[in-house]
């Protein structure tokens, strides 16, 4: 890569976010990204000068509105924005979710997500190749029993995704969304284990059951995801908007 871009990454002190980060930084690239959990970023951004971050919330939109500024302000400018931020949610069928966890699901993945980008917008319009990739989940493409929040706000995503590619095609900016399967780490092992006491199964039940919905017998790497990221960020992707793609081992339904 010749010139550095501009990077914002959200939910990015661990997990898939952190992963992300680490790959644009390791390309050469300006990061600024944004985590709930303060000693999680300022670990990440002590390790790596090339990363710098702000503590953010995306449900609070003030805290939105103060992210997006100072990174526009610590970097110059915004050519990738990256949405990761989101949660998981309650595990319990619909009649038995908690009205309250619904919206808070709703805040922080939909709403967070929709407020981050409609606030780079104006930096990305001055970009010369705007990027935007969006995460869903293959929860946004089937559906998940018993998390009907995370599988609500996962496929209100790929709407948002093909509705900004159609707005912003001809500003020269490119928008999609990558939909991971279960992905290894902390994150699907509680999703796991809140699987398991809803249903009254064991951890290496819903565990295989879980995987026995993918053709590769394994959860995805995170570096797997951010390599796709990476891609779609290039000028090797430039013709490719509005599109959805799977990082999911060949996830076939959601269970």
């Amino acid at each position: 890569m010749d010139t550095p871009r501009n990077v914002v990454v959200t939910a990015a002190a661990s997990g898939i976010g952190l992963a992300m980060a680490k790959a644009f930084a390791a390309d050469g690239d300006r990061v600024h990204i944004c985590d709930i959990d303060e000693s999680a970023l300022e670990r990440v951004t002590r390790a790596d000068p090339r990363v710098t971050g702000t503590v953010c919330d995306v449900s609070d939109r003030r805290a939105v509105e103060t992210f997006v500024e100072t990174a526009v302000r610590t970097l110059g400018g915004i050519d990738v924005l990256v949405n990761n931020a989101g949660i998981s949610g309650p595990t319990a069928s619909v009649e038995e979710t908690d009205p309250d966890q619904w919206e808070k699901v709703l805040a922080v993945n939909l709403t967070g997500t929709f407020n981050v980008t409609r606030l780079s917008l104006p930096h990305l319009k001055k970009s010369a190749a705007g990027v935007v990739v969006i995460m869903s989940s293959v929860g946004g493409r089937y559906g998940y029993p018993n998390r009907a929040p995370y599988a609500t706000t996962k496929r209100g995503l790929l709407g948002l995704t093909e509705t900004l590619a159609l707005e912003l095609g001809a500003d020269g900016i490119r928008v999609n969304a990558v939909a991971p399967g279960a992905v290894a780490g902390e994150r699907i092992q509680r999703v796991l284990r809140g699987r398991a006491d809803a249903d009254g199964r064991s951890l290496a039940d819903v565990t295989a059951d879980a995987l026995s919905i993918q053709s590769l017998k394994y959860f995805t790497d995170p570096d797997d995801i951010a390599a796709l990221v990476l891609f779609l960020a290039s000028d090797s992707a430039k013709s490719i908007t509005g599109q959805t793609l799977a990082v999911d081992g060949g996830s076939k339904a959601a269970q």
